[in-house]
Formats: C-alpha cells, sequence, structure tokens
C-alpha cells in the first residue's frame, strides 16, 4: 500500500517557534491526538502524548512551547522535549520523548504522511 498524504493546514499557520495545529490521526485503529509545531524552519509533528504519563501536552489549543520558546513541555508535568525530535530533555519524562509523527511541507501546506503502519 503506497503511503497518502492529509492535509493538516496552510503552511503559513505554524509559525517558527509560534503556535502549534492540532489535529487528529488513525493509528493503530485509533483516532489520537496529534500536533504540527515549526523549529529550524521545518513543520515537525507528534503524537499529543506526553512521555511520563499519556496526558496532551499543551495547557491550550496550540500552546506547546515553553516560556523561552525552545522547547516543547507538558502543560501537567512540566517535562520538556527537543521540538526537532521530541527526544526528553528534562522533567518528568523519564528519558521517553514524544512519538514522531511524519509530515511534509509543499505547495504552501502542511501534509500528514499516511503509512499503513499509523
Amino acid at each position: 500500500m503506497a503511503e497518502r498524504k492529509r492535509l493538516i493546514c496552510a503552511a503559513s499557520e505554524v509559525a517558527e517557534q509560534g503556535k502549534g495545529v492540532r489535529f487528529e490521526l488513525e493509528r493503530f485503529g485509533k483516532q489520537q491526538p496529534a500536533f504540527v509545531v515549526r523549529f529550524d524552519g521545518q513543520p515537525r509533528a507528534f503524537l499529543n502524548q506526553c512521555g511520563h504519563v499519556p496526558v496532551e501536552l499543551d495547557w491550550q489549543a496550540g500552546e506547546f512551547f515553553d516560556d523561552s520558546r525552545h522547547y516543547l513541555i507538558c502543560a501537567t508535568h512540566g517535562a520538556l522535549y527537543h521540538p526537532a525530535t521530541g527526544a526528553c530533555v528534562g522533567g518528568r519524562c523519564a528519558g521517553r520523548g514524544l512519538i514522531r509523527v511524519p509530515v511534509v511541507e509543499r505547495d504552501g501546506h502542511v501534509y500528514l504522511i499516511e503509512t499503513p503502519s499509523n
């Protein structure tokens, strides 16, 4: 089965180290929340689930960056994640990072790359 692309948002909706865009995806037969942010000029997407316990990261819809705008933060636990990779960089994530979601930016839009495994 070939990969397919599904529109998430216009690329202009995802500003560098700014507010993210939430979306849903199907993973292992279940709908799960996810989000996309922009970091180092590229859209980066992850499941919206803390590595510590499975709660959503944002304290308000789309607010994923900490006050410094350098890290993604879990509003519940304060766990910090690197926005390029989702790797745990501090707090209560105990080394467990965020789960990356494949996205691509083309023709002014950000798309989810859907594969048979997600």
